[in-house]
């Protein structure tokens, strides 16, 4: 293969990984920017995330006219 990694090397490894299971030791982000990082990675580049920032902004905007008003 172009990396190196034969079909024996890589299912090998697969099964070590299995063994290991570094995801039953995962404890996820820990700071705020990470959890805010994470909860994005589904709405990455879609409509709904665009849908989303949009409403934020008008909703901005609107508490901005809020204040001025008063």
């Amino acid at each position: 293969m172009a990396n190196g990694w034969t079909a024996e090397r890589r299912a090998r490894q697969a099964e070590l990984i299995r063994q290991w299971k570094p995801w039953e030791s995962s404890s996820g982000p820990k700071t705020e920017e990470g959890k805010s990082r994470s909860a994005r990675n589904a709405y990455r580049g879609g409509m709904r995330a665009m849908l989303r920032e949009l409403a934020r902004a008008l909703q901005a905007q609107r508490e901005a006219v809020k204040r001025v008003s008063k």
